[in-house]
């Protein structure tokens, strides 16, 4: 099998998502968003799902490889949440600061010690033979006690990497893109991709 002129559809209309992910990615790909096609409901019960059926739904619209991916932010104080719903944890159309004051009210007083997190992307791509990939991608950390940081996007001024003291939205996109979820699962997908075409 090969790409249609090594082209792909990203399944989000997220402008922040789409360049982090074209910088993983490279050049290697003419690449179509959301943009050019009709919005996926997530309403799956895990990543993987919500990952899977994005995926396979554009590529039923465009026929050619489609790739998409859902990401999620777990806290163990709060078993796990807010998990698949982390993009709207504060409420349908929330905003990335809403998400964040909710977190950090419900995380009010809690040691660090407790304030574990973990930050997972799963990325499904659905080739042009009918198949159906994921690749996964986590990185750990704490919540800090107030944002930091302008770089990034969502949960970012709130992740706190220890191994290089810093939240995310304190890391340079290169220094991110070295460590972060959505690295570690897109560069995985990457390769994938690169059996496929032969380039990468």
């Amino acid at each position: 099998m090969s790409l249609k002129k090594n082209k792909i559809v990203l399944a989000t209309k997220n402008k922040d998502k789409i360049k982090e992910i074209n910088k993983i990615l490279g050049n290697c790909f003419e690449i179509l968003t959301l943009k050019n096609f009709p919005e996926i409901i997530e309403d799956g019960k895990t990543l993987e799902e919500n990952a899977i059926k994005k995926a396979k739904e554009i590529f039923e619209i465009a026929k050619i490889t489609s790739i998409a991916d859902d990401s999620g932010l777990e806290v163990d104080f709060l078993n796990g949440e807010p998990g698949v719903y982390s993009a709207r944890f504060a409420g349908e159309g929330c905003r990335y600061e809403d998400n964040n004051k909710k977190l950090l009210k419900l995380l009010k007083n809690v040691p660090y010690k407790k304030r574990k997190a973990k930050f997972t992307t799963v990325v499904a791509i659905a080739f042009e033979d009918g198949s159906i990939k994921t690749t996964e991608g986590s990185v750990y950390g704490y919540i800090t006690n107030e944002p930091k940081g302008t770089n990034g996007f969502g949960y970012d001024p709130v992740f706190y990497y220890p191994k290089l003291k810093k939240t995310f939205a304190q890391l340079t996109t290169k220094e991110k893109n070295k460590i972060s979820h959505r690295a570690k699962a897109f560069k995985k997908a990457k390769k994938l991709l690169k059996t496929v075409t032969g380039n990468g």
